[in-house]
């Protein structure tokens, strides 16, 4: 399902914290009438840079809101953090989905709009500044999110292929 390269990362079950972005009722017309099913979005994360996202789908709310978190646990993602903040400014991008993922200052908080939110709290970031650009769909917003965190380098792993220390990576 996942667009990305997953790592299978050991985490334990009990660590991960669900969160539920967005719920949708779906409708099939049959011959009776409507038949309603719903599918729901899910972002697990410990909080600690891990994190992760799902989709499930099931005729109950709450049968998908289980499949998604299932899923999701399926889909985890390592994500580099620094001071509880990102290491630097990433653009992510999926399908019509675009965001921007800033550093912030300790003690700006966490400044982004509903489903970038959710992904950003459930990694653990603390300190950021978050733009939705393009698509609002909850689906291309998560998946455009977890691009932009996949995408971020570590600066111990930086200076390590430049050959550079640490310092000289963030004074240049």
């Amino acid at each position: 399902m996942s667009h990305l390269q997953a790592k299978p990362i050991k985490v334990n079950e009990g660590e991960l914290k669900e969160k539920v972005v967005a719920i949708n009722r779906v409708a099939k017309v049959v011959k009776g009438g409507r038949r309603f099913s719903f599918s729901a979005i899910v972002v697990v994360g410990d909080g600690n840079g891990i994190v992760g996202y799902g989709l499930g789908k099931a005729n109950e709310v709450t049968d998908a809101i289980t499949k998604g978190i299932e899923d999701a646990k399926k889909n985890l993602f390592q994500i580099p953090l620094l001071k509880k903040t990102v290491p630097h400014e990433q653009l992510g991008k999926f399908s019509g989905g675009f965001v921007l993922v800033k550093p912030a200052a300790p003690g700006t908080g966490l400044i982004a709009g509903g489903a970038m939110r959710a992904v950003l709290e459930s990694a653990g970031i603390h300190d950021v500044l978050a733009k939705s650009k393009g698509s609002s769909n909850p689906h291309n917003v998560v998946k455009a999110t977890i691009d932009a965190l996949v995408k971020m380098r570590a600066p111990h792993s930086v200076a390590f292929q430049r050959g550079i220390s640490v310092a000289k990576v963030f004074n240049g």
